[in-house]
């Protein structure tokens, strides 16, 4: 059970080093209207093998990550520990919530993706701003 602990808490931390991960909603609408940029919003569960699966096969990623960055103020709110508004739905995780800068939903969409999926995904919400 230890060993299942250590492992977890390991692939937590890096998860959350590789992407910089913002926990709270007002904080992400802040940043976002001060480096002009949307947000994505990530929501999981602390104990969900889809999350998992997302996170390594293309949260991990490289070219992924540049273009989140580059585009997105980045949101992890795990339906398990943090304060999650009433008007995101948190089940059916992973779910992904693309918003402007004042919290309007430009898209939504649920499940793990792999990374060419999921750039199409960006692609598809390019298109509805």
């Amino acid at each position: 059970m230890r060993g299942i602990f250590l492992a977890f808490a390991l692939f937590s931390s890096l998860f959350s080093a590789d992407l910089p991960w913002l926990h709270d909603y007002d904080a992400a609408i802040k940043q976002a209207q001060k480096e002009k940029k949307e947000i994505y919003l990530f929501v999981g569960a602390d104990v969900c093998r889809w999350c998992d699966r997302f996170k390594e096969m293309t949260l991990s990623k490289k070219h992924v990550i540049a273009r989140l960055e580059k585009e997105y103020v980045l949101l992890y709110l795990s339906r398990d520990r943090h304060k999650i508004p009433e008007r995101f739905t948190t089940q059916g995780v992973p779910r992904h919530y693309f918003l402007k800068s004042d919290g309007t939903i430009i898209y939504e969409d649920r499940g793990s993706r792999e990374p060419d999926g999921f750039l199409a995904l960006l692609d598809e919400v390019e298109l509805k701003k």
